[in-house]
């Protein structure tokens, strides 16, 4: 089947067929004063190669995720809310209830506007944000469990508020022009391959059947985005933990695609696919029609250049399982989930994003 999913922004096309991620190396100087002007250096690079979806590199955020929940009403956080990823430590911050969660004027508004000036008829601005099941994953850690129960004792009040707050900023993020929100989510990636992974033990310790808990991470993300205009396009990245070139989890799709990738109601699919962690593509057949997907087959991890042919060949592979016309080509995540960064120069970035360019122009045109 072909994808019906094809939306029109600023009379451009979208989805395009060369896409990133979002987030993108920060200079070592970031700052206040001049954070704007790194931004226009940045967008300005992004056009000169050819690229339609523009982002700000997360340049306003210190965190990919934890920044923007601090921006609701009954959220806090403090230093301290490290997390293991693969051979290193995450140094995150605690985010935690203080009462239970409000709507207000998010300040990544403010943030989005001044990327937004930088649209014209051949770009677009696109905004990426942690996904709804993302603060749902955040407030059911086993540190933070107890204190969301005594706030939300019932768990379908807790995903009613946070599909409600989430509602209140799509209206905010629609009504400044945001026609293209992207939903970065670690919750799936977290929770899928063996049973026995980080995550999964914990809802387990938590007295949660997994299954259900695929449900609740399912019924968020849906009620976040229900009713939202239809000229507004909702991507939704799923990754499995990107953090100074560590991971978190490793495994295939297969154990969650039976929710993300059939029942999801986003159009579009970015989906991390960049070495053998990832798994096959055969749960691709899974994706349900009015999908597009976003093969993330470029490493932000590591610098070398993959080879061209080898990426078309698995490009090609991934077809049997979804037709071409309904696949684009990414890196598989960000190049700086946090501000530190992955392990790889500027140059090395922008090479990365150039032979995405070159691939996606060999297979498509």
């Amino acid at each position: 089947q072909t994808t019906i999913m094809t939306k029109t922004i600023n009379g451009i096309q979208v989805p395009q067929r060369a896409d990133f991620v979002g987030s993108f190396l920060r200079p070592a100087d970031l700052n206040d004063s001049n954070r704007d002007e790194y931004v226009a250096q940045l967008v300005e690079k992004q056009k000169e190669l050819g690229y339609t979806l523009i982002t700000d590199g997360e340049f306003n955020r210190t965190f990919w995720h934890l920044d923007f929940f601090w921006g609701f009403g009954g959220v806090t956080h403090e230093p301290g809310g490290d997390i293991a990823f693969n051979g290193e430590t995450a140094r995150l911050d605690k985010v935690y209830l203080t009462g239970k969660l409000t709507a207000q004027a998010h300040p990544f508004i403010e943030a989005y506007k001044k990327l937004k000036k930088y649209e014209d008829d051949k770009h677009i601005a696109k905004l990426t944000i942690p996904a709804p099941a993302q603060l749902f994953q955040q407030l059911n850690l086993p540190k933070n469990f107890l204190g969301t129960r005594a706030i939300y004792p019932n768990i379908n009040d807790l995903i009613n508020d946070i599909a409600a707050v989430y509602q209140d900023f799509i209206r905010q993020f629609y009504a400044v022009g945001g026609r293209y929100l992207q939903l970065d989510d670690c919750s799936w990636g977290a929770i899928l391959g063996s049973s026995n992974s980080i995550s999964s033990q914990r809802y387990k310790e938590l007295g949660s059947n997994l299954d259900d808990v695929k449900e609740q991470l399912l019924t968020v993300n849906n009620l976040a985005i229900e009713g939202r205009p239809a000229d507004l396009v909702v991507a939704t990245h799923i990754c499995r933990g990107n953090y100074h070139s560590t991971w978190f989890n490793s495994g295939a799709y297969d154990s969650v695609a039976d929710w993300a990738f059939a029942r999801e109601n986003v159009d579009v699919l970015y989906l991390e696919y960049d070495d053998e962690r990832s798994g096959g593509f055969e749960p691709l057949a899974k994706v349900s029609p009015d999908k597009h997907v976003v093969l993330g087959l470029i490493t932000t991890k590591r610098p070398e250049l993959e080879d061209e042919d080898e990426v078309i060949a698995r490009i090609h592979e991934a077809a049997k399982y979804i037709p071409l016309e309904r696949l684009s080509l990414s890196p598989q995540c960000g190049f700086a989930s946090c501000a530190i960064g992955n392990k790889l120069t500027v140059e090395q970035q922008w090479a990365k994003l150039q032979l995405v360019k070159r691939i996606s122009e060999k297979v498509w045109g």
